[in-house]
């Protein structure tokens, strides 16, 4: 899985000690805009696509993220290829989360983007009795990094700053 942010206004963005605001999709990437220094303007909105879709949104992470108040109603299930396409948002950041994804061939990302992995194991593949757990456990650790991500000092990183940053997210 990859995905990309889309710009959203620096006043949405929480102060120090106040809870974040919820993601627009499951947090699976990230995309940010930079100026002509190269620096990191503004935070943006993530999306969330894969490299097999199955052409439908597992309805446990639907639930694991409906538990927490995500409106998931606009989710869809895309391959990471529409992020290549003319017309596609930039990508900044690419975070794989499937442990199987790390071994995949990733596309080619127009913009060279930063790349990490935060490798999860796959939930779907737990017995059907063990899933819910298994797709909430997954939101919760997917989460904690996210929240270590959206409180980087993003507006004063370069690239290899935020990939030495997401390097040690990634290890957290």
């Amino acid at each position: 899985p990859g995905a990309g942010w889309a710009p959203r206004s620096r006043r949405s963005l929480p102060s120090r000690g106040s809870a974040p605001p919820r993601p627009r999709a499951p947090a699976r990437g990230c995309r940010d805009a930079r100026g002509p220094s190269g620096r990191v303007k503004y935070p943006a909105l993530t999306h969330s696509a894969g490299s097999a879709p199955s052409g439908r949104v597992n309805p446990y992470a639907l639930q694991a993220l409906a538990n927490v108040g995500i409106d998931t109603s606009q989710y869809t299930s895309k391959s990471w290829d529409v992020f290549t396409e003319p017309g596609a948002p930039k990508i900044d950041i690419v975070i794989t989360v499937c442990d199987s994804a790390a071994s995949e061939q990733c596309p080619y990302w127009p913009g060279s983007p930063v790349k990490t992995h935060w490798g999860y194991p796959d939930p779907s593949n737990e017995l059907e009795e063990n899933k819910p757990r298994a797709f909430e456990l997954t939101r919760q650790a997917i989460a904690f990094k996210m929240m270590q991500l959206i409180h980087l000092p993003l507006g004063s990183m370069n690239a290899a700053e935020l990939n030495a940053a997401l390097a040690a997210i990634a290890r957290s």
